[in-house]
């Protein structure tokens, strides 16, 4: 159960101003407020999810990012939808390592009613009925139709991402348009799911946009907002791209925070690439959850670490709210 509420959000030209900051002196209040705002909604409380790569490769978008792409060269293993038992397998480990919530992601513009639908409407049933982990799903571009069978299959939230702002979303990806991205959070709200949706920052975005993104998100009220930092992928269009520095993270993370102060902030992919030995400080900056046990791709802590940061920050890892 969450404490109360937080104070009224920051406004963009609040949040820009932070972002400016060159300092981490200059910026003292800027974390004092972003952990405050955290620990008036969540205490001192973090959750985990954990998503299991259930379809790999193969993806007819271009997004630059990504080494799934049909524009990347970059070596991974690819291969089609998951049987439902490895899906429940994944479950089943997560949830041994303390997430609450298991994503099943899948690479590729949508998932639509066939044969892997009806896989993924099976293993969403079982991880409903028969586990204590809560089903959610990251299937690409959705209508309300096939979001309703997902629910009804006792799927709790919807995961998709808008990537980066609208004003950039063409540098970064020309296969999609951007209204149907937010379209598709809308749908998934309309039927009644809850909504995970966030972006990827270091794409070479400026800090308006980083801004611009962040409004759209918080215009579409998520429950959680996931922050992705770019790990630059050998292969990909941005193989090249600059990492950002610790401190441009916990700006970031920490303007999230006070722009949607009653979201969980979710620190997921690029985190130990880009804050390095500052990945304890997420909690400071105002985030109250985490993604464990790797990413698509590329792999992330082992459990056992993340779970020691947690402990060392004065947090405690609890079921989601």
């Amino acid at each position: 159960m969450r404490v109360k509420r937080s104070p009224c959000p920051i406004s963009a030209e609040e949040a820009l101003a932070f972002l400016s900051m060159e300092s981490e002196e200059g910026a003292a209040e800027l974390f004092l407020r972003a952990s405050a705002a955290r620990e008036a909604v969540f205490g001192n409380r973090v959750s985990a999810c954990s998503v299991v790569n259930a379809k790999c490769g193969g993806c007819s978008e271009d997004c630059a990012f990504c080494a799934q792409s049909k524009s990347s060269s970059a070596e991974i293993a690819n291969y089609p939808l998951l049987p439902k038992a490895k899906i429940l397998a994944a479950a089943a480990r997560a949830e041994k390592d303390g997430a609450s919530r298991l994503g099943i992601v899948t690479s590729g513009r949508s998932v639509t009613p066939g044969k892997d639908f009806n896989v993924i409407l099976e293993a969403v049933e079982e991880l409903a009925e028969g586990f204590d982990i809560a089903p959610c799903a990251s299937l690409g571009l959705m209508n309300e139709t096939s979001l309703a069978r997902l629910k009804d299959a006792g799927l709790k939230r919807y995961h998709h991402n808008l990537e980066t702002a609208g004003s950039f979303f063409g540098e970064i990806c020309g296969t999609r348009n951007y209204d149907d991205q937010v379209r598709t959070v809308e749908s998934a709200k309309n039927v009644g799911l809850e909504v995970c949706c966030g972006g990827i920052f270091g794409l070479g975005e400026s800090l308006e946009q980083r801004v611009e993104l962040l409004e759209s998100i918080r215009s579409l009220e998520p429950v959680s907002i996931p922050l992705n930092f770019l790990v630059p992928i050998p292969g990909t269009k941005l193989e090249l791209a600059e990492h950002l520095t610790p401190f441009e993270c916990l700006k970031i993370i920490a303007v999230s925070r006070l722009m949607a102060p009653n979201a969980s902030i979710r620190i997921c992919g690029g985190r130990e690439l880009n804050l390095r030995d500052r990945q304890c400080d997420v909690f400071r900056a105002g985030a109250d959850a985490l993604m464990i046990g790797g990413y698509l791709v590329t792999a992330g802590n082992p459990v056992e670490r993340d779970h020691e940061m947690i402990a060392a920050a004065g947090m405690v890892l609890t079921p989601s709210v």
